[in-house]
């Protein structure tokens, strides 16, 4: 029996095989001049984005272990890295806090949160930051501000439909883009919450290609 996918809650595609890549999103911090920024000196992927800002100081928002090593990718490239912590600790594991600590050119600044992206309507030229403590403001002078609190995958529109874990990441059989579901196979980000790369995606959209096309010809 063919799978039934409903599009825009308008067209009904009847398929033997369905192939889930709707990827993951980047969690933000809400403030407008984020994503005004966007791409002009605000990024969600440092590793993606830290080569452009070379020789430069940035900031980069975040306590896990993703921001702690964004952070000290960063580092490597940028002339000074402030790693901004909303709380007074880390939520990061002791090994990548040690990183962090031990690498001269990356300041952690804890219970602080980002206020405002400033700019010059071209690309970001500071911060205005908060303590969340003492509620005193500061301005820091960066030209790149990097967003690490995380992602979510776009597949709540899967959900009771496929396994998925706590986080709604999709359930694929190891070294495989097979779901639960007969016939049905996910690849990318949908199922990917360790590489989230261009090049990873698209290896396991070819891997996902390659199944589903197993799969119909054992049909």
């Amino acid at each position: 029996m063919p799978h039934k996918v409903t599009v825009d809650e308008n067209t009904t595609i009847l398929a033997d095989t369905v192939i889930i890549s709707t990827g993951a999103s980047a969690k933000w911090l809400g403030l407008e001049s984020e994503q005004r920024y966007n791409g002009y000196g605000v990024s969600a992927c440092a590793i993606c984005d830290g080569f452009f800002f070379r020789g430069q100081d940035v900031a980069i928002v975040g306590a896990g272990d993703t921001a702690a090593e964004e952070a000290t990718y960063l580092a490597k490239l940028c002339r000074k890295v402030y790693m901004l912590v909303r709380r007074d600790e880390f939520r990061a594991s002791k090994a990548m806090m040690h990183r962090v600590l031990n690498t001269p050119n990356i300041e952690v600044i804890y219970n602080s949160e980002t206020k405002e992206i400033l700019g010059d309507d071209i690309a970001v030229t500071g911060i205005l930051i908060i303590n969340n403590k003492t509620g005193e403001q500061s301005i820091l002078d960066v030209t790149g501000f990097f967003v690490a609190i995380g992602h979510h995958p776009n597949t709540e529109i899967f959900k009771g439909s496929v396994d998925m874990d706590e986080t709604g990441y999709i359930i694929t059989e190891p070294r495989s883009t097979k779901t639960n579901v007969e016939g049905v196979f996910a690849c990318g980000d949908a199922q990917d919450h360790i590489y989230r790369q261009a090049v990873t995606a698209a290896g396991t959209g070819c891997m996902a290609a390659i199944d589903a096309e197993r799969y119909l010809a054992a049909k």
